[in-house]
Order: structure tokens, then C-alpha cells, then sequence
């Protein structure tokens, strides 16, 4: 093996593996000019036989149709190889056809007289079924798949594209995987409408073998008679015999090739090659096959039937349903036994209550249905452990620091298919998931139904559809977005830990931030904790950021202005404010990616003043009369909708007296409404105002 592949690195790097498909196809091309001795042919005759078993055995056993995307080129080019052979083999049955039957070499000699007796009656009927089967049945139903493939494979790709998307946003694959998969979204495209357009050449060659068949028995007669003075009944047998043998060897590889083309384009894609799905789907049920026997004994009970092949056959297949039967149920039982648990009996002398004794409650816990232990099992194969640890991953990189833990474990008490998401012990999110189907989430512009369990989607209460793993791409088709049941859960987590990302900044994150940030600024962190604030504070402010979506990745600023502006005051407030004005280009960066022009939602001027009036009237700043706010939340709302419709970020503009106490009032009624003062746009942004807050009152 280390022979070989050194073999393959020295031709690599010597640029003949790169000549090869050039060389290839020039020395085809030739064989169409140049005179060909008899035994190169029968070289040439038995290398194409063994090119197309080859490829017929590589096509079994790949387990998906891009695994062998280069199949429509061998096509196109096996098929050129052939019309090559069959133009080399005519010039030399005309010009040597009247020496003998060996004449075009011992390949021709052998396919003319041992396949079909030395017959040419039976070779032409021969010939003819062989064309028949090519060209009207294999040829023809490998095409229409293709074409069908080809055009639903283009109908599928938007739903697939969604759903890279969703598993890039869960965090469950990263920009390198989903680079990886849209490529082979559209490979698989390209695959099929290749192979749509390469099963014409197949066609075209079982034309071109019956025209050359004809040409060469009319041809071989002419040319034996006229020109070798031969009787009309030898020239008959000799040049007949010879082109039968020519076209049988050129139709049986022709034959074997487009079965391969059929077997790749027919198949669903999956982790095993056909002989596995074959053994694997047809022998899954033993009922089956002992209801086949039982019918096959009966038929072979009946007078005049071939008796000892039917009830031969019927005996077979029914001990092989007796097998299958007997290892089902072992299987079974071993299941059964391993999923056993054993509950100890309860001591029956209490020990002392101690420390011990005294369990913490999880920061971030989900309880699973015992249904869905497989998806937390690594014996069982389930990868929503690996999930959990690329979102907490794709948490840390997007939101600035480590998330607790998630501490999973099971719950009886919950549906079996039920699971729940905890947060120090309270639920903020539950659902269903099932192992044995598939979520199809309606995005909202699918074409059609799909046959399934109806339900919504537990992360953001899209209509969905549990369906089964057959219908995926029927799903995909109609514009779904499918989606596994570990990328449910996944999801749902992932999205609730970006909603609640302030309650899972606890102290000890907040400490180990510090800590992480004093290893390149020492004396940055050593200023701020606690020489000028508490760590709550600290804390305090942070979650202010990240209550209102902003990230803390930048803590080196956040730091700088705590350490600046902590003197002057401790409350966490008056420091947010504080801060999201030094971070005023980072935050106007995530709301506008891009862009140079800020589109925002204003202020009535009035309705500015008036609120201004309401916030130095009342006696903590903060209140606002019940009918005012009222009329704020009502044009809020008529604004965001206007900017929603022209899909531009519903952002509110406002000056930084009103900022803060605007933010913390739209949190709850409007929470899709961002709320920036004039002090965190940065000078290079142009502002354009697209719609107005209070103008029409």
C-alpha cells in the first residue's frame, strides 16, 4: 500500500495524472483513424468489459451519488470508447472478414460463435433483446430519474440552505461545515442535471449500435461477394457472425454501464452502500418472507408444477424466516435486560442528615422524558451532548463569556417524549421531541402540506409538522426546514440561553472575566476591583448590556470606563449609560451591520419634551403618567410596524435623558424595539429618519 501511494505521489508531482484525461481521450479519438491490429482489439474489447464492471461495482458501493459525481464524464467517455472500438473492429471485418471468423480477433470470434452457437439468426434476436432492454428500459427509466432528480434536487435547495442556516446559527456546525454542505447542495444539482443530460449519449449509442449493425451486414456482403468472390450464403455467415460478435461485445458492457448509471441515480442516500440496504431493508421482517414461503409451497403443491424448485425454494426462505425470527428476539431480550434497572431497597437504618445531604440547584439544567435518553446516551449514539458543547462554544465567541454548564439528566415525572430547560431550578422552556421522526418548520412560505404529527415550534412558535425520515425530501421540496429531534432541543436551549444571557452572568463568571482579562492588562483590573467598585456593581453593569442584546467582548473598553467613571458614581445605571457610549460604534455596528446610513425610528419633538418634563416632575426620575404611556406604547408600536414593513431594524433614536428610561419601558410591551441615544452614534454615521414616534399627535 505505502508502494502504490508513493507510486501516486511521484506521478502527481511529475503533472501525468493531470495528461491523463487529455491522453485518454486523444487515443480514443485515434482508434477511430488508425488501423488496429486484431489483437490489440481483443486487448481494447477486454479492458472495456472490465472498465464497466468496475464501474458498476464502485456504483454498489458508494453510499451517496456525490461520492461517484465524476460518473457522468466516465458516461460520456466509456461511451466514446466504445463507438471508437466498434469504428476500429468495422474497418477490420471489412478488409479481413473473407480470411475467417478470426479475422477481427478471438474477443469478436468468441462472442459471435459461443454466446449464440454460431448462429447469426439467434445472435441478431440476440443483439436485438440486448438493444431493446438498453435503450427502452434502463437507459430510458436512468434519465427520467435523473431529470426528476435534477428538478426536485433545485426545488429542495432553499429548505436545506434554511436549514444549514438554523444549524449554523444553533451553533451545531461551523462556517468551514457550512461552506462544506452548501457546496454539496449545489454538486448535487449539477450531479443530476449531468446525468440527465450524459443518459442521451447511452441512448445514442444503442442507435448507433443497430445503424452499425446494419451497415456492417450489408457492407461485409457487398465487399465478401463483389470484391472476394465468395458465395452469398458463406459471406452471409462470416461477416454476420463477425458483426454480431462486434455489437454483442460493445452492447454487454453498454448494458452493464447503464445499470450502474441506474443504481446511482435510483438510490437514497445514506450511510450504506446497496448490498447493505438490500440486506438491511429486505430481510428486516421475518413475517414477510415466511408469508412468501407459505405462498411459494402452496403454488409448488399444484398439479403440474415444477414441484422440487418451488417447494425447495419455499423451504429455504422459510428457515431463513425461522433464523431472522429467533435472532429478532434475542435482540429484543437483550434490550429489555440492559434497559432493566435494579432499585436498591432502602436502608433500613436512616443515617444521620449531614452537609452532604444538601444539593445546589443547577444554573442551567434540562430533564429529559426517558424516551429521549438516546439523545443524550453516547452508547446509544446520540451526539446532543456534542451540540450542547458547540452552542455553549458559539455563546462564549458571540456573547463574550462562559455560560454555565448545562446539567442534564432525566425526569420521570415529565412526558416520556417531554423534555424541560431550567434555569436555577425554574422552567423557562419545555416541548416534545421524538427519536424516531423529523421536525418540518413551516418558515412561512412552503407550497404545499405535509403528511404528520402537527405541533410548533418549541423555540420560536413556528408551524411545524413531526413527520417521518422517509418524507424528508418531500418536505424539503415544499419549502420546509427539516430539522432532527436533537436539533430541536438544541435549538430551544440556544435560543432562551441568548434571551437570558444576563441571568447567566453570575458573580463567579463576572470574576473569571477579570481574571481572563488581568492576564494581558494587570493593572486595568487591579484599579477597578475593588479599589474603586464592588464586583456587583461590576456584575450589575454587564448584565444591563447584555439584558438589552449587546455582547461584552469588549471588556477591555468596559473596563477602561468603569475604572474612569466609578469614582464619580456606583450606580449601575448611570455606569450602563456610560458605557454604551464608549461602546457606541460596536453597538450601531451589530443593529447596522455594514451600512453607513443609520434608518431609525424618531420622536415627536413634543412627545420629547413632554417626557422630559414627566422625568424631572416625578421623584426618582422614572415615572411616567399611565395615559402618556399609553400613547407612547401605541405610536412605539405604529412606528415599529412601519419599519418592519419596509424591513428595516426597528430602532428608536432618542436623546440620552430619555435613552434609559425608554429601553427599560419598551423591554417588556415592544421587546423587538432597540432603543439609541444621539451620544452612541458614532460622527461618520448619517442618520435618516423612516419613521416617527408621536407624529400624528
Amino acid at each position: 500500500m505505502n508502494f502504490l501511494m508513493s507510486i501516486q505521489n511521484a506521478l502527481n508531482r511529475t503533472g501525468v495524472v493531470t495528461l491523463a484525461g487529455p491522453i485518454l481521450i486523444v487515443l480514443i479519438l485515434a482508434m477511430m483513424v488508425l488501423p488496429l491490429p486484431p489483437v490489440l482489439l481483443d486487448v481494447l474489447f477486454t479492458f472495456n468489459i472490465a472498465v464497466s464492471i468496475m464501474v458498476l461495482l464502485v456504483s454498489m458501493n458508494t453510499n451517496k451519488a456525490l461520492d461517484f459525481a465524476v460518473f457522468p464524464t466516465i458516461l460520456l467517455i466509456t461511451t466514446l470508447l466504445r463507438l471508437s472500438l466498434n469504428v476500429a473492429s468495422t474497418r477490420v471485418i471489412l478488409l479481413e472478414g473473407h480470411t475467417g471468423p478470426d479475422a477481427a480477433g478471438k474477443v469478436i470470434e468468441s462472442f459471435g460463435h459461443f454466446l449464440v452457437g454460431g448462429n447469426y439468426a439467434v445472435g441478431i434476436v440476440v443483439f436485438a433483446i440486448l438493444v431493446v432492454i438498453n435503450f427502452v428500459v434502463i437507459t430510458k427509466g436512468a434519465g427520467r430519474i435523473a431529470e426528476v432528480g435534477a428538478r426536485f434536487t433545485l426545488d429542495a435547495m432553499p429548505g436545506k440552505q434554511m436549514a444549514i442556516d438554523a444549524d449554523l446559527n444553533a451553533g451545531l456546525i461551523g462556517e468551514d461545515v457550512a461552506r462544506k454542505r452548501r457546496a454539496e447542495i449545489g454538486q448535487e444539482a449539477d450531479f443530476y442535471g449531468a446525468m440527465d443530460g450524459a443518459s442521451k449519449f447511452v441512448r445514442g449509442d444503442a442507435v448507433a449500435g443497430i445503424i452499425i449493425l446494419l451497415i456492417n451486414i450489408v457492407g461485409g456482403l457487398v465487399v465478401g461477394v463483389m470484391q472476394h468472390d465468395l458465395d452469398f450464403s458463406v459471406a452471409a455467415k462470416n461477416y454476420t457472425l463477425l458483426t454480431i460478435g462486434d455489437g454483442l461485445v460493445a452492447q454487454i458492457p453498454a448494458l452493464v454501464i447503464s445499470t450502474a448509471a441506474g443504481l446511482v441515480v435510483s438510490r437514497v442516500a445514506s450511510d450504506q452502500n446497496i448490498g447493505q440496504q438490500l440486506v438491511a431493508q429486505l430481510f428486516k421482517q421475518p413475517q414477510v418472507i415466511m408469508l412468501t414461503a407459505a405462498i411459494i409451497g402452496m403454488m409448488g403443491m399444484i398439479p403440474g408444477m415444477p414441484h422440487f424448485a418451488f417447494l425447495m425454494l419455499a423451504g429455504a426462505m422459510g428457515g431463513l424466516a425461522y433464523y431472522l425470527s429467533g435472532k429478532a428476539r434475542e435482540v429484543a431480550e437483550k434490550e429489555q435486560s440492559d434497559a432493566a434497572t435494579t432499585i436498591a431497597p432502602e436502608s433500613l437504618e436512616s443515617a444521620e442528615a449531614s452537609w452532604e445531604d444538601v444539593s445546589q440547584v443547577d444554573v442551567l439544567g434540562l430533564e429529559v422524558g426517558y424516551r429521549l435518553i438516546s439523545l443524550v446516551d453516547k452508547s446509544q449514539d446520540g451526539d446532543l451532548l456534542r451540540r450542547i458543547k458547540g452552542i455553549r462554544k458559539k455563546f462564549t465567541q458571540d456573547m463574550g463569556f462562559l455560560p454555565p454548564a448545562v446539567h442534564i439528566r432525566d425526569n420521570l415525572d415529565l412526558h416520556p417524549n417531554g423534555y424541560r430547560l431550567t434555569l436555577k431550578g425554574v422552567e423557562i422552556g419545555s416541548g416534545e421531541a421524538y427519536t424516531h421522526l423529523l421536525l418540518a418548520i413551516n418558515p412561512g412560505s412552503v407550497s404545499g402540506d405535509v403528511v404528520g404529527m402537527q405541533t410548533k415550534d418549541p423555540a420560536f412558535g413556528l408551524a411545524a409538522v413531526w413527520i417521518e425520515p422517509a418524507l424528508r425530501d418531500q418536505a424539503q421540496m415544499m419549502g420546509y426546514t427539516v430539522v432532527d429531534p436533537g436539533t430541536v432541543v438544541a435549538t430551544h436551549l440556544n435560543h432562551l440561553m441568548g434571551l437570558r444571557a444576563a441571568e447567566l452572568l453570575g458573580r463567579q463568571e463576572v470574576q473569571q472575566l477579570l481574571d481572563h482579562l488581568s492576564k494581558v492588562s494587570p493593572k486595568l483590573v487591579e484599579d477597578l476591583v475593588p479599589k474603586t467598585l464592588p464586583l456587583g456593581v461590576v456584575q450589575r453593569v454587564l448584565q444591563n448590556l447584555l439584558d438589552e442584546g449587546m455582547h461584552i467582548r469588549d471588556m477591555r473598553t468596559i473596563v477602561e470606563v468603569l475604572a474612569e467613571q466609578g469614582g464619580r458614581t456606583q450606580d449601575p445605571f448611570t455606569l450602563t449609560s456610560m458605557v454604551r457610549v464608549a461602546l457606541g460604534p460596536a453597538i450601531v455596528q451589530q443593529l447596522y451591520p455594514g451600512t453607513q446610513e443609520l434608518q431609525v425610528m424618531a420622536m415627536d419633538k413634543e412627545l420629547e419634551y413632554i417626557l422630559i418634563q414627566a422625568m424631572q416632575s416625578s421623584q426618582n426620575g422614572l415615572g411616567i403618567e399611565p395615559g402618556l404611556a399609553d400613547t407612547v406604547l401605541r405610536e412605539t408600536r405604529s412606528a415599529a410596524e412601519v419599519q418592519e414593513q419596509m424591513g428595516l431594524p426597528t430602532v428608536m433614536l432618542v436623546p440620552a435623558q430619555l435613552r434609559d428610561l425608554l429601553a427599560r419601558f419598551l423591554k417588556r410591551a415592544i421587546p423587538n424595539v432597540r432603543v439609541i441615544s444621539h451620544d452612541e452614534v458614532p460622527d461618520f454615521k448619517t442618520i435618516r429618519v423612516t419613521a416617527l414616534v408621536g407624529g400624528r399627535a
